[in-house]
């Protein structure tokens, strides 16, 4: 009986047997312990320096992606003023030059129209599709808004007698 047990083997289905990493199908990967870095990111998390322990292949192997361990991730690393200003300025062409200023959730026609379609042609935009600041143009046309008051006026407003 002791022989019989020296023979048994633990074999791992999804180890190729040479050495790499584990494939596994779309969809047969288990969700409990292991993650694509979408999915790290989606949970608030990040690989954090460890190496992937397995790979998804869709599409007949063509397309792939790597899966890390969710218990050795760390969390994300928090967004710095510099990585916000770098991002900004990489997202020049969803800001709009003209005189709304807004940043979209698209690109927008720079090279044809060279501003948003609202600041353009005056098609309205729809205020899901962009973030601050909010048009300038708009609020002086708001006539419940009193008009700005000019540099001279508001000096002169604030000087002492």
């Amino acid at each position: 009986m002791a022989d019989q047990d020296q023979d048994l083997v633990d074999v791992d289905p999804n180890d190729p047997g040479d050495g790499s990493l584990p494939v596994f199908r779309w969809k047969q990967a288990g969700r409990a312990n292991l993650a694509t870095r979408r999915q790290l990111r989606q949970m608030g998390l990040r690989p954090g320096g460890q190496e992937p322990v397995a790979r998804i292949e869709c599409r007949g192997g063509k397309r792939f992606t790597w899966l890390y361990r969710i218990d050795l991730a760390k969390p994300k690393l928090p967004m710095t003023l510099a990585k916000e200003a770098a991002l900004d300025k990489a997202m020049a062409r969803q800001t709009c030059p003209g005189p709304c200023g807004r940043r979209y959730f698209h690109c927008l026609p720079l090279k044809t129209l060279g501003s948003c379609l609202e600041c353009f042609d005056g098609t309205p935009a729809d205020p899901a599709s962009y973030i601050a600041p909010p048009a300038k143009h708009l609020l002086a046309a708001d006539p419940r808004r009193p008009p700005p008051m000019s540099t001279a006026v508001r000096a002169s407003a604030f000087q002492l007698p």
